[in-house]
């Protein structure tokens, strides 16, 4: 078993001169390679006025660098049937690399390039930035994406991560080409970047490769102190009348934990017998099977480095919105009052510790779970932990951290869907 994982034994780790660190696990079964990269470049970078700036900066690297413009970039690419994909989120910048073995080194020349030496075109500023803004719309006439975006700006208030990594219409459209190549020069470092390898590929091979493209590279060092979120004492629900709209979306959620906080695997395991487990746990099970309320229904854990959240979604027929909630905060206050049943607890973790190692059966699967171990600094023994992690939970934890958590008086509500009854 212990081989048949990534462990310390079989991933190499190293660290560049300049910070850069560097995963490789080699899997000679198929001619392919995947790296998978972060740079501590993120949308809790962006300023106030300008949300949506880093974003927009990785939506651009690929329009052109200096030795692959826009043109050249997509020919390279095309011509050896490889993928080369540059996105933001919260707090990374992240990217992506997967090509056959033999044209590896090529695309990681490409790769070096494009984080490296963007050139940021006008021409392209101006062709991302309507592209950018047509998103933002259909984003704003979507009920699913309406809850989300404002449930977080609900429940994170002034932080950071309160806001859209996309932006907002004024925002991206107050962003000028200085605004975009400042935030690349104070922000695109090899400190605090982390580089993971999986496929066909001779660790060594790799290490001398990335020496070469990026070794020289030099930038400032990360930031990426968040203070947490300000703790909410009291509930809040709101509504969003979106007329034309035939479903309205729910979404009901409470700050939880950090993804370093002692609690997270027990509120992990609670979740997925809340939201996950099977026909998506109690949640799936109750409002949508047995009182054919929603569309679907489900709950998720989003744990970021300062804070996290724990909230139920739903999607329901307009005249359903209060059973609908009713019935989510029904589910809050069982999982918190009723210990959780062996079975169901033994069910709900024995999911979770099959599917890892369906998401290791691929490179990709690999180099994305290397990446997230180094980010959260989990150590490379994490996956030899993980069984015992998942089993050493309690159904009195899932009772404690329920209660702890999932609190209906001082959750955040959010409905998006036709006005009135609908």
């Amino acid at each position: 078993m212990s081989q048949s994982i990534p462990n310390p034994e079989n991933v190499a780790r190293f660290v560049l001169d300049n910070g850069l660190v560097v995963l490789v696990r080699e899997n000679p079964s198929a001619p392919v390679a995947v790296l998978e990269g972060y740079l501590p470049a993120g949308a809790i970078h962006d300023p106030a006025d300008k949300v949506g700036l880093c974003s927009f900066v990785a939506a651009m690297v690929t329009r052109g660098s200096a030795h692959y413009d826009y043109a050249t970039f997509n020919e390279t690419i095309e011509a050896i049937g490889a993928n080369l994909t540059v996105a933001a989120d919260t707090h990374v910048t992240s990217f992506n690399i997967t090509s056959l073995s033999e044209d590896f080194p090529t695309m990681v020349q490409v790769l070096a390039d494009v984080l490296r030496r963007p050139t940021f075109p006008q021409e392209h500023v101006e062709r991302v930035r309507r592209q950018k803004l047509v998103r933002i719309q259909e984003r704003d006439q979507d009920t699913q994406s309406v809850a989300i975006l404002r449930f977080y700006e609900a429940i994170y208030g002034d932080h950071p991560y309160g806001r859209s990594v996309s932006g907002y219409t004024e925002t991206v459209s107050a962003i000028r080409r200085e605004d975009l190549e400042a935030f690349h020069q104070a922000r695109y470092t090899p400190q605090g970047a982390i580089l993971a390898v999986s496929g066909h590929v001779q660790a060594g091979a790799v290490l001398d490769l990335l020496a070469q493209h990026l070794g020289d590279w030099q930038g400032p060092a990360p930031a990426q102190d968040v203070p947490p979120p300000p703790p909410r004492e009291s509930a809040q629900r709101l509504d969003y009348p979106m007329p034309g709209k035939y479903q309205a979306d729910i979404i009901v959620g409470c700050q939880a934990v950090s993804r370093q906080h002692p609690d997270y695997y027990a509120v992990r395991v609670a979740n997925t017998v809340l939201g996950q487990f099977g026909m998506m746990g109690r949640l799936g099970e109750e409002i949508r099977e047995e009182q054919g309320l929603a569309y679907y229904a489900y709950s998720t854990l989003d744990a970021e480095r300062a804070g996290g959240v724990w909230l139920a979604s739903a999607g329901v027929n307009p005249a359903n919105v209060e059973r609908a909630v009713a019935a989510i905060e029904e589910q809050f206050r069982r999982l918190a009052e009723e210990p959780v049943g062996e079975d169901e607890l033994a069910d709900s973790q024995a999911y979770m510790t099959g599917v890892l190692p369906l998401t290791l059966e691929t490179n990709e699967g690999v180099a994305s779970t290397l990446l997230n171990m180094e980010w959260y600094g989990l150590g490379l023994d994490y996956l030899l932990r993980y069984n015992d992690l998942i089993y050493g939970v309690t159904p009195e934890d899932v009772q404690r951290v329920a209660r702890l958590y999932l609190r209906p008086d001082r959750a955040v509500t959010v409905v998006a869907g036709p006005p009135g009854d609908g």
